[in-house]
């Protein structure tokens, strides 16, 4: 039976009131009243007893825990009635959770205990160590028998230390029992109680930490203590020990305690690719091109015809790229483009060298060279490029070189019907189709459709292939144009049933039967300014016992004592010699402010702009156009190819003075005169960024590249540049106070602009 408290008794609850049941109340409903009851309640006595539990509102709850009759599942834990009263034969009231603050209480002693044992230990390996040292000044070096029996003595007197902190823990975990039985059961408990309980914690807390103060203070005098007592110590060994001993003494004994967690930091080394040979151990190339010019009678092997053209053209020197590379392709094919018995196949090639280093003319000139003895008209070169306008510019480089010597050089790119094109490459007659082109020039997505559509053209005569700007051909395998292209040159025409003389047969392994008869050999040739180091991505391209020719290499700065030293960074990419770049950080709203300031004050004659798509380009275009004062034209695949054609000479021939452009022209084009090159899109991928400054500082000539960055683009710019190896690029600012002059005139061209974007929107919609 659960006794009622004296408050509960002045209010007329007698023990019948309270049926032998456990009743629990979960703890937040501790620290208020429960308001009145807005429903009649049953009575608790009809529940299942041990689940009682009463809500914030006096209601009956079912909970998962339990408790027994007598004190509940723990010990000391019980429930008792702080306030109660009874309504219609319910009880209606709070309830607390007696063990709470006994264990409270019990965690409070054990942590005292608990500082109190560790200072007690602390203070006695003090003590321990000042009558050691005491002792050692004393007796001027003690001998091994003293020694040992004073770590004996301080031993000893830590164990008497630990096993008194052991008693008193023990006496207090007693008194706290003894405490436990002497308290009144759950149904004793009234309001002064639990007032007189509280009082108590509180009152053990304060001594508590009275305690360690004062425990504290006792420390810190034992301290001063000892260090007064070691001074004077010092003063009489001084006296009676030379100065060679008091050194060694003065110093404290070691310390046989190891810390835990401590690290030695150590740099983290970088984890180097493994590549393969051909990549790892490169044949490197010059990057500067004025100090190393090599004539073009140097380079052995060159046919008197192609010296002649050269001198026509005005080339007297070759740049150092094309006078390592034309040679090496030239041996290769030093036996004939037939490989006979014992023969053997030649080696591909890729070059990484930077843009307008000369990298077309360096297979175009061994190329034509190698064909000027044929007799049949075939297909003998192939030339893959990513654009249309890269395509026009290289084969307009052939025909210079092909000029009287015979050979026919055919151009595909969609830019003609594919009837007219088919009608260029094969021509039927009696005996069969013949072809009528020695050297294509195409892209793939016009050629895959040649090669599956057009009858009688034939890639099985093949020799060279050629594979320009080969990062972004890797990237973007239109229609798998590769797979067809070798495909198509390993496919044997055999219509008669008997088999072809020049019959060639897939790569593999040497055997007699394989070089029993001869058969045309399948080069390929790989030229990019930013050619991938990537294994799995050349491996693509099924590349024959490579040689890589690049200008991307660390170069070694001489010190003062004449030793010569690499650059910290690495390379991944070089640019021209002789181009100069700057950013400019810029708000979105200002952009079109700062490009019209530049072309109006810098007055630059052809300026490329590139942006990052087409739309961008030509609302550009109409805007400068509203703004005026400024000849501006745009390059993008919104024009037909023939309004491209033209735009391309007017702005070489410098009628127009800024060329608002997409990235189609940031491939490989060489536009002469070009004077400075305009990022007002920042280039999300540093592949891009070099392709677009490399239009300009071409062939060794001085060019400017300026990149108007966001302000919240700006870190993520320079760290992109950083990772590639390039230099630290420098900061341009623009004054406010300067675009000022250009508002007014501005905000007019933007209100021209936005009636011209509705004019076309509505002409669209017709």
């Amino acid at each position: 039976m659960l006794r009622p408290s004296c408050s509960q008794r002045r209010a007329g609850l007698t023990a019948s009131t309270f049926p032998s049941a456990a009743i629990l109340a979960p703890p937040p409903l501790r620290a208020r009243a429960f308001p009145t009851p807005r429903r009649p309640l049953p009575p608790f006595w009809s529940l299942p007893s041990r689940e009682i539990v009463t809500s914030s509102r006096g209601a009956p709850l079912r909970r998962p825990w339990r408790c027994s009759r007598s004190a509940g599942g723990r010990r000391g834990a019980g429930l008792r009635p702080c306030v109660a009263a009874v309504r219609d034969g319910l009880l209606v009231g709070r309830f607390r959770y007696v063990g709470e603050e006994e264990e409270e209480e019990e965690d409070a002693n054990h942590e005292a205990q608990e500082e109190r044992a560790r200072t007690l230990l602390e203070r006695l390996r003090e003590q321990a160590k000042a009558r050691q040292l005491r002792r050692q000044r004393e007796l001027g070096g003690a001998g091994p028998e003293d020694g040992a029996a004073e770590g004996k003595r301080n031993v000893e007197g830590a164990a008497q230390g630990r096993e008194g902190l052991r008693k008193e823990c023990e006496g207090g975990s007693a008194v706290l029992k003894r405490k436990r039985e002497r308290e009144p059961g759950p149904g004793a408990d009234s309001e002064g109680d639990t007032k007189q309980r509280e009082d108590r914690s509180n009152l053990k807390k304060k001594s508590s930490k009275r305690k360690k103060r004062d425990e504290g203070s006792e420390g810190a005098d034992a301290r001063k203590k000892e260090s007064s007592e070691g001074a004077e110590g010092n003063q009489s060994a001084e006296e009676e020990l030379p100065s060679a001993a008091l050194e060694e003494e003065a110093q404290p004994p070691p310390s046989s305690l190891a810390v835990l967690g401590d690290y030695d930091k150590k740099p983290v080394q970088k984890v180097q690719p493994f590549l393969p040979h051909w990549l790892a151990q490169p044949k490197l190339v010059q990057k500067r091109i004025k100090e190393n010019l090599i004539p073009i009678r140097d380079v052995p092997g060159i046919h008197p015809k192609l010296l002649k053209k050269l001198q026509m053209n005005g080339i007297e020197s070759f740049f150092p790229v094309q006078a390592e590379v034309i040679p090496a392709v030239l041996q290769s094919a030093s036996n004939g483009y037939l490989m006979g018995q014992g023969g053997y196949r030649p080696r591909d090639i890729c070059v990484s060298a930077p843009t307008g280093s000369g990298k077309t003319l360096s297979f175009v000139i061994p190329i034509v060279q190698v064909l000027l003895d044929r007799v049949v008209c075939q297909v003998r070169a192939l030339v893959v490029l990513p654009t249309k306008e890269l395509a026009q510019q290289v084969s307009k480089v052939f025909n210079i070189y092909t000029d009287g010597t015979g050979l026919k050089v055919v151009l595909i790119t969609g830019q003609k019907s594919f009837a007219k094109e088919q009608e260029m490459l094969v021509q039927k007659k009696v005996t069969g189709y013949c072809s009528l082109a020695d050297i294509i020039v195409a892209t793939p997505g016009r050629l895959a459709d040649h090669i599956t559509k057009t009858p009688g053209f034939s890639l099985t005569q093949l020799r060279f292939l050629i594979i320009d700007e080969a990062d972004r051909m890797i990237d973007d395998m239109h229609q798998n144009w590769l797979n067809q292209v070798v495909k198509a040159a390993f496919h044997a025409e055999n219509e008669a049933g008997s088999s072809t003389l020049f019959q060639r047969t897939k790569p593999g392994p040497v055997t007699a039967a394989g070089c029993c008869y001869p058969q045309i050999p399948l080069q390929k040739l790989l030229f990019s300014a930013t050619l991938t180091q990537d294994p799995e991505k050349l491996q693509q391209l099924g590349l024959f016992q490579p040689r890589l020719f690049t200008s991307v290499y660390s170069e070694k700065k001489t010190l003062g004592d004449g030793t010569e030293t690499k650059q910290d960074s690495e390379e991944k990419y070089t640019l021209p010699e002789g181009l100069s770049q700057s950013y400019m950080p810029c708000d979105l709203n200002s952009k079109p402010l700062l490009l019209l300031h530049f072309m109006l004050t810098k007055k630059f004659t052809r300026v490329l702009c590139f942006t990052n798509s087409r739309e961008a380009s030509h609302r550009l275009f109409l805007l400068v156009q509203a703004f005026g004062g400024i000849t501006v034209a745009e390059f993008s695949s919104r024009l037909a190819p023939n309004e491209r054609q033209r735009t391309m000479k007017e702005f070489e021939q410098g009628k127009i003075q800024l060329l608002i452009s997409t990235d189609a022209t940031a491939r490989g084009i060489d536009i002469k005169g070009v004077n400075c090159v305009i990022n007002y899109d920042t280039p999300q991928f540093i592949r891009t960024y070099i392709h677009r400054v490399g239009r300009t500082a071409r062939a060794g000539k001085a060019g400017l590249a300026f990149s108007m960055v966001l302000r919240i683009q700006e870190r993520r710019f320079r760290q992109m540049l950083k990772d590639a190896g390039i230099p630290d690029i420098k900061q341009h600012l623009v004054k406010g106070k300067s675009l000022k002059p250009l508002v007014q005139q501005y905000e007019e061209a933007l209100s021209k602009l936005e009636r011209t974007v509705k004019v076309e929107r509505a002409q669209k919609r017709v």
